[in-house]
């Protein structure tokens, strides 16, 4: 009897780890990604409508995540090697201060955007697990796939490659 309560306990916190008894927005490949726009790290703005035409990297990251730092020199030469095909590269500043998270773009080549979300509304919407979390959208605003945790070479070109068709 223990080890079934156990089972059914275990079912019951792993749906909701996933966001299976949420009544929020899901984020299911090939279906449109929730829409955002923020203030970035630049002091810019960002639109992720207004990126539309394009295929889109939505990457959540933040200076204190250990993989982050592996990855976002990986990032910044895709983003330079794949700029030609359109690829746009929006960072998602989750879990950590403005100041730090500025220092860690300019220190490991992260020229793309980033938002900041302060309240993690777009890291609720995304039901982001953990840092890093990488979301390829295609030019329509589909979502193709989901890489979590640290991107190697190989995950991002494959991933890639169904974003674009290629």
């Amino acid at each position: 009897m223990r080890r079934a309560r156990t089972a059914w306990l275990a079912v019951i916190l792993g749906t909701a780890l996933l966001g299976g008894c949420s009544n929020g927005p899901t984020v299911e490949k090939g279906q449109p990604v929730p829409e955002f726009s923020g203030t970035t790290l630049a002091g810019g703005s960002v639109d992720l409508a207004a990126l539309r035409g394009h295929p889109v990297l939505i990457n959540f990251w933040g200076p204190s995540c250990v993989p982050c730092r592996e990855e976002m020199p990986l990032l910044a030469a895709k983003a330079a090697e794949h700029a030609a095909g359109g690829l746009v590269i929006v960072g998602v500043l989750t879990d950590d201060p403005v100041e730090p998270a500025r220092e860690f773009a300019a220190q490991y080549g992260g020229t793309w955007q980033t938002v900041i979300d302060p309240g993690g509304a777009i890291k609720k919407a995304y039901r982001v697990l953990g840092r890093p979390q990488s979301f390829f959208v295609d030019a329509q605003g589909v979502l193709r796939s989901i890489q979590i945790g640290a991107l190697t070479d190989a995950d991002f070109e494959r991933q890639l490659a169904l974003t674009t068709g290629g």
